[in-house]
């Protein structure tokens, strides 16, 4: 009888095809050893309240449940009813493991104070980015931010547990609702991928340890708006234009940076003169993206500084965004700034 050995997978650790991510987070909770198993559980709430959301917006189109709330958020954006719902089934999540004592959302005013002030860790979250695209069955997402909170355990919760830089979180990550249900993830040890296998009710490990393409072929921009750049910005599109990069945008955040970070772009969404200071918002939309881009090798930054180094100062601050393939983010910067592009034609 022939016996074959089994042989790792590159990244050294024998990952199977079947692991499951409950079975993965058990595996890397190694890398915690102060964080006794509270972050290993947030994380499996994220996804237990993504499998939820997943249920809910495959069956939009036959539940009423997709179109418009009625009601505006603090955004000044219009919600969706998926906002509403999927923002109400993460709170539920995340106030009932225990792991969490606040919440910042983009459906949410004010800061949640869980009033649970023996929680470890502070939760940033859009419960549903790009809802707007559900009634035409384009793909959304949710996007979390997770951060140590800063005070001392027993005591009320203060604006500094709240206002940390990008460069402090603990994890992050998205979940991609497409034509398959993907959570993405990183705790500052690499970026991993899981797919939802419906029929079992799992994620699987189906992208071990991305890593972003140093350079692509794709630049994803909202070119409607190009009236209202600033001419540096249109000089890069140009530069696109004659690199013959695709033009690819679908105005979900998550789904365009999952593009991207799989097979090499860049994705912009600059200062306007409607919006200066960017529409992005930096504690649960950048801040999470950008740990991720960097653990996969990729870059972020607002066009000055990186993205994990800026500090907050308002609960719903916005940003410009400019993520993707290091080069070609090196040369967004390089152009935008009047230099020449750091490779040719």
């Amino acid at each position: 009888m022939k016996i074959s050995p089994y042989q790792p997978d590159q990244s050294g650790m024998a990952y199977s095809v079947g692991t499951t991510l409950d079975r993965f987070i058990n595996l890397k909770q190694n890398d915690f050893p102060f964080a006794s198993g509270e972050l290993s559980q947030l994380l499996r709430d994220i996804a237990l309240a993504a499998k939820i959301v997943n249920r809910e917006t495959n069956r939009a189109g036959l539940a009423n449940i997709g179109g418009a709330f009625g009601q505006t958020n603090v955004q000044g954006e219009e919600q969706q009813k998926l906002d509403v719902i999927a923002n109400i089934r993460f709170m539920r999540a995340l106030s009932k493991g225990g792991e969490v004592c606040a919440i910042v959302s983009e459906e949410e005013d004010a800061v949640i104070d869980l009033q649970n002030n023996s929680g470890k860790y502070v939760v940033a979250i859009d419960p549903l980015d790009g809802s707007s695209n559900i009634d035409v069955n384009i793909s959304i997402g949710t996007i979390f931010s997770i951060y140590r909170r800063k005070t001392p355990l027993g005591q009320p919760i203060q604006s500094e547990d709240i206002m940390q830089p990008g460069k402090d979180q603990v994890a992050a990550g998205y979940v991609l609702y497409g034509s398959s249900t993907m959570l993405v993830y990183t705790t500052g040890f690499g970026v991993n991928g899981f797919t939802y296998e419906n029929s079992l009710g799992e994620f699987f490990l189906s992208h071990p340890n991305i890593q972003a393409p140093k350079k692509g072929g794709i630049y994803s921009i909202n070119e409607g708006l190009q009236n209202e750049w600033e001419q540096s910005v249109k000089n890069y599109v140009d530069h696109c234009k004659d690199q013959r990069y695709a033009a690819r945008y679908i105005g979900s955040l998550v789904a365009d940076f999952h593009r991207n970070l799989l097979k090499g772009g860049i994705y912009i969404y600059p200062a306007t003169t409607k919006n200066p200071s960017g529409k992005l918002r930096l504690l649960y939309e950048a801040n999470a993206l950008a740990f991720i881009a960097e653990q996969a090798g990729a870059v972020a930054t607002n066009g000055q500084k990186s993205i994990l180094d800026l500090s907050p100062n308002i609960l719903h601050q916005r940003t410009p965004l400019i993520i993707g393939s290091e080069r070609m983010v090196e040369d967004y910067l390089k152009i935008t700034k009047q230099e020449e592009p750091s490779y040719p034609s």
